[in-house]
């Protein structure tokens, strides 16, 4: 069982999808993530086990390298199709309560952005560690992340932004939504961004890479 929970981690670390993918090229050949899992599942391992032993553990592993400058974008996207192509196995455990979220996080690019590679990264590596994503998308305005989170009320919240004059509007939306409940969680990011202007507008975390972001989480993880 281990070794197969291994190899799944693997293939997510390193991005391999499927069998007949050719990336990465050291791996071509071999099984990736969805027959793996597949594999996994067939042989009885459970789905939760799957997720936390397998697929989280090689999220976390890319996760880190990416922090640490030892892997680009490019190789993140891959790992995180390998990650979500494995998890179209076990979704359904999701509705049955076999798989537990760790929990929910709204992200949205605030008001007048509409970069997402950013967003997109965040939500990809948080969900990649077990956690519900309720993704917002692009140039958000308050009210839309106060819907989501009536809808979702135990949620952690992210912001996202790119843009010097964007960024201000991170502001507002902090302002908001602490008005309607000063104990949540908000998280910020993007390149404008840093530790002096999550302080100033009352965030309750900085992270300048998507790994800070899923570490702080899971700290709070159900």
């Amino acid at each position: 069982m281990d070794q197969l929970l291994n190899q799944i981690a693997q293939c997510v670390e390193n991005g391999k999808i499927k069998l007949n993918s050719p990336y990465p090229p050291a791996m071509k050949g071999k099984p990736g993530a969805d027959e793996l899992t597949k594999q996994a599942l067939d042989e009885g391992i459970s789905a939760q086990d799957i997720l936390t032993k397998g697929l989280i553990v090689g999220m976390e592993k890319i996760g880190i390298k990416f922090k640490n400058n030892e892997v680009f974008v490019p190789q993140v996207l891959m790992s995180a199709k390998a990650m979500s192509t494995a998890m179209e196995h076990i979704k359904p455990m999701f509705l049955t309560g076999e798989v537990k979220r760790k929990g929910k996080f709204i992200i949205g690019t605030v008001t007048g952005d509409l970069h997402d590679i950013g967003k997109n990264l965040v939500a990809m590596m948080v969900e990649g560690n077990g956690w519900e994503v309720i993704d917002l998308g692009t140039d958000c305005p308050p009210q839309k992340f106060l819907e989501a989170i009536k809808e979702h009320p135990e949620s952690f919240v992210g912001l996202s932004a790119l843009l010097t004059t964007t960024m201000m509007n991170m502001e507002e939306i902090v302002k908001e939504l602490k008005e309607y409940n000063k104990n949540l969680k908000i998280l910020i990011g993007g390149a404008p961004v840093n530790e002096q202007f999550k302080a100033k507008i009352g965030a309750d975390f900085y992270s300048p890479d998507p790994q800070g972001a899923v570490e702080y989480l899971n700290r709070f993880a159900n």
